[in-house]
């Protein structure tokens, strides 16, 4: 805060020559003076100053603040590049990893074809085996009935 400017020894020459006796004049200069410097009164220059202090704070910490932003932004940027840098890389392997399967399921697919038409195959042949054992069986059962009537 200011402080109101007060010269004392002007003061009480002002009183001695306006009459008032010297110790008069002393005492009233130094009651004067203390109610000054008592007085503690902001002064308009004062609150300019403070409103000054404050503007250059304020546009400080907008400074700040606005950095901070330009650095969070930057941060951002840069996880946003690394996860899509991470992104495309588990991509590019489960892509890997999912033509390997299709390969093996191909494989195995083949393989169980090959199995099949090999139990096809062996069906086929102990369907006509069977068929054969039939026939063998019904000639026989022909010659024994054939057998058994002409000795009756």
């Amino acid at each position: 805060m200011g402080q109101v400017a007060f010269d004392t020894q002007e003061f009480v020459e002002t009183l001695e020559n306006a009459g008032l006796p010297k110790d008069q004049a002393r005492a009233i200069s130094i009651a004067v003076r203390k109610s000054h410097e008592v007085a503690d009164v902001a002064t308009r220059r004062d609150l300019e100053d403070v409103r000054k202090d404050l503007t250059a704070q304020i546009t400080e910490v907008k400074k700040d603040v606005a950095a901070q932003f330009e650095k969070t932004d930057a941060k951002i940027a840069e996880v946003r590049k690394e996860l899509s840098a991470e992104i495309a890389s588990v991509r590019k392997d489960l892509a890997f990893e999912i033509a390997d399967a299709r390969k093996e399921a191909a494989s195995r697919a083949d393989k169980t074809d090959a199995k099949i038409t090999l139990l096809h195959k062996e069906i086929e042949s102990l369907t006509n085996k069977m068929i054969i054992k039939m026939a063998s069986i019904m000639v026989a059962v022909i010659g024994v009935a054939t057998a058994i009537i002409k000795l009756l």
